[in-house]
């Protein structure tokens, strides 16, 4: 079975076609950081007309190098939310004119679900149960997955994404977009132990002692480690640029460090208590370097199987949104033309 997916739920434009659910024919996706960067995040006005612009080559190309006709194509899978209107329309709207030309199946994808799929590209038999930390620029959530579309959301963030929380940081310092690769890079010669934030939500006290309160045991919240961020600048203030990095190298790496620690320890802890014995990862922070690391040496030291994915399956992409299709499309989960975008779309 041959699948033609579209993601363009943020500033990727990206197409694929899967092959089976887990073979990835081709595989494109066009990036729009250069156009963003210049105003320090993501525009959404820029985004959708930039995708409006690339969404046809794109698919053009994706099905080029798959070396398939449209005839061969068994079904259409796109992204319908969450993620930006105007992004999300675009991609919608391709995958619609596409099935109805063909008279193919229609395929919605939840944008998270495609994280959580993204490991199964890495490893087609991985097996249920296992937690999945989605973390992203936009979202950040460990789900319980018991089966192929059977989702538990255990916790997310009560605020900022992790993702979110890097770039804020990362502009702040003065540092550029995306913040995430850039205070990765920099934390690798920085002291991570320079300066100790305080790792959000991961000692909240119940108010009669005791412990963690049980709704937020696998919650996450990372602005307060922002406004950390910005009151030691103030009081510490870092040279400027022009006269070299300065301490700003050092407050990337305590700032990671601290991000990270939260992340692992809060995966690790619902594994344990869920007892389950697999986790995964997906979305744009899991191509984190430290992250990668340092979760995969938890769950060794607890006797957890790691999946990782490739760092081309963490950014947003059309393949892992194929996957989830096919396997949407194997229970019986078709959609129909009246199919709408949901910006603020969750699963579980």
């Amino acid at each position: 079975m041959n699948i033609l997916a579209i993601e363009t739920s943020c500033d990727e434009t990206s197409a694929a076609v899967v092959k089976d659910g887990t073979e990835v024919l081709s595989s494109i996706i066009s990036s729009q950081n250069d156009f963003h960067a210049k105003y320090g995040g993501i525009v959404p006005e820029i985004a959708s007309r930039k995708h409006i612009e690339s969404i046809s080559p794109v698919i053009k190309e994706a099905m080029e190098r798959a070396a398939i006709g449209f005839k061969d194509l068994d079904a259409i899978a796109t992204t319908f939310g969450p993620g930006l209107p105007g992004s999300l329309i675009v991609g919608l709207s391709a995958a619609k004119a596409i099935s109805f030309a063909l008279k193919k199946p229609l395929i919605g994808v939840n944008h998270l679900e495609g994280h959580i799929y993204a490991n199964f590209l890495l490893e087609p038999k991985l097996k249920f149960p296992f937690i999945c930390l989605i973390v992203s620029g936009g979202h950040t959530q460990l789900v319980k997955v018991t089966g192929h579309m059977e989702f538990e959301t255990l916790g997310r963030t009560r605020d900022d994404a992790a993702g979110e929380a890097y770039d804020k940081v990362a502009r702040f310092l003065g540092l550029g977009y995306p913040g995430g690769p850039i205070i990765d890079k920099l934390a690798k010669t920085g002291n991570e132990n320079a300066v100790n934030f305080t790792r959000p939500m991961l000692a909240r006290q119940s108010p009669g002692g005791g412990g963690l309160e049980e709704e937020y045991k696998y919650d996450f919240s990372f602005s307060g480690i922002k406004t950390a961020v910005v009151y030691y600048v103030k009081k510490n203030p870092p040279r400027p640029l022009g006269e070299g990095l300065g301490v700003r190298v050092d407050i990337a790496a305590s700032f990671q460090k601290a991000v990270v620690d939260t992340l692992v320890e809060k995966t690790i802890r619902a594994a344990e208590e869920n007892s389950i014995k697999t986790v995964a990862i997906g979305g744009g922070v899991a191509a984190n370097s430290k992250l990668r690391a340092d979760m995969k040496a938890a769950c060794k030291n607890k006797g957890i199987k790691c999946i990782v994915p490739p760092l081309e399956l963490c950014t947003d992409n059309a393949a892992m949104i194929g996957c989830a299709g096919y396997f949407r499309y194997k229970k019986g989960m078709v959609a129909d033309y009246s199919l709408a975008i949901e910006s603020t779309a969750r699963i579980g």
